[in-house]
């Protein structure tokens, strides 16, 4: 049995290609980075969401959590593993971590 081909949905790419500028509002920079930067909303049943990237591979998962105990133990995790960059996106904050390297001040980078 062959599966099923999907059904081709044409897009007016055309139509919003030809449109004059006055048809699209303006938007200043300041207002467009506080609506989709600072505009992230997660459901009130979800504590957290984390998106980690394997800077190796190139691969991303992303985890939701609903206790903050789960959460807390993937990031010790992806930290312990130190290979992976992630993102932790609560209903207050974002944060981006990364994995760096460690170095003593006082020690000859040239010996």
């Amino acid at each position: 049995m062959m599966p099923k081909k999907k059904p081709y949905h044409p897009n007016n790419w055309k139509a919003y290609k030809e449109a004059p500028d006055k048809f699209f509002l303006s938007l200043p920079y300041d207002d467009f980075m506080d609506w989709k930067m600072a505009g992230w909303e997660i459901p009130s049943s979800i504590v957290c969401i984390i998106r980690e990237t394997n800077r190796q591979t190139g691969k991303v998962k992303e985890y939701v959590y609903q206790r903050e105990s789960a959460a807390k133990k993937k990031a010790r995790a992806i930290m312990a593993e130190g290979v992976s960059e992630f993102t932790v996106c609560t209903h207050d904050e974002v944060h981006h971590m990364y994995p760096q390297e460690n170095y003593d001040i006082f020690e000859d980078p040239l010996a």
